[in-house]
């Protein structure tokens, strides 16, 4: 085990105790695995997919993390770009579509999910993290949200990288993702609870971490292929900075399926 503040480990230890019998048979690296873009994702497992979500699972991921999106008709769905380029060759958005017409789209191995079906795929299994693309503040659609949450017992560990537009209405019910000058600042508003936020990044330090512990707010760190892409990071890079970032005493980690190696014995 790496060495970490007494109040970072409590963190941590009641957020693994929240965890389904299931999960906690799997908790065999020490750290607890968020996978990104919606799972195991590669050539035969697109994103966001039943089939990465579920490869996820089965390859002890703790949480996954899927990015919601809404149709014209206002349905909620699981799906990472605006358009539909990436895999069904389609330049429509997503905003100017209704589900009826999404719901056809097929490319042969992947169908785009509600975000209730996907929920369903975790329940009992895994946790979620949602990565709100959607724009605007529509509480209708975020009490909806809320409400699918709560009907497959995913509120309570749900975690959410929101938008600026949405944080009021999600404070306090949702751990909201933040920088730590963004917490900093929140500390000093009325009201402020650790349990409402958690600290995210790509370069959290040991200091980072143990001020985290002492403030007894989640730290969650970030291994992002496309972060290592915009760097132009060589393999032996990227090898260095997911050793500093285990090295600073991080038990949460939000990966790329690609560096789960990294990570396992």
């Amino acid at each position: 085990m790496h060495s970490i503040c007494f109040s970072t480990a409590v963190v941590c230890l009641l957020q693994l105790l929240l965890l389904p019998p299931e999960l906690m048979a799997q908790q065999q690296t020490g750290y607890y695995l968020i996978a990104h873009r919606g799972g195991i994702v590669n050539d035969s497992m697109p994103e966001n997919s039943e089939a990465s979500i579920n490869a996820a699972y089965h390859q002890g991921f703790r949480m996954v993390e899927i990015d919601l999106r809404l149709t014209r008709d206002k349905e909620l769905i699981i799906y990472h770009d605006s358009d539909f380029r990436k895999y069904f060759g389609d330049s429509r958005k997503v905003v100017d579509l209704d589900w009826s017409e999404i719901s056809k789209l097929n490319n042969g191995n992947h169908r785009v999910l509600k975000l209730e079906e996907a929920l369903r795929l975790c329940q009992g299994k895994l946790h979620v993290m949602i990565d709100n693309k959607i724009q605007g503040n529509d509480t209708l659609v975020w009490n909806r949200l809320l409400a699918l949450l709560k009907e497959y017992n995913l509120q309570e560990t749900a975690l959410m990288i929101g938008t600026s537009a949405s944080t009021e209405f999600f404070t306090g019910k949702i751990k909201l993702s933040c920088t730590r000058q963004q917490l900093e600042t929140n500390m000093k508003q009325p009201g402020y609870r650790p349990d409402n936020y958690y600290l995210f990044g790509n370069a959290l330090t040991t200091e980072d971490v143990q001020w985290a512990g002492r403030h007894n707010i989640l730290a969650v760190g970030v291994v992002n292929k496309w972060i290592f892409q915009r760097q132009n990071a060589s393999p032996d890079e990227i090898l260095q900075q997911i050793k500093k970032l285990k090295n600073s005493g991080l038990v949460y980690f939000q990966i790329d399926a690609d560096y789960l190696h990294y990570f396992t014995p």
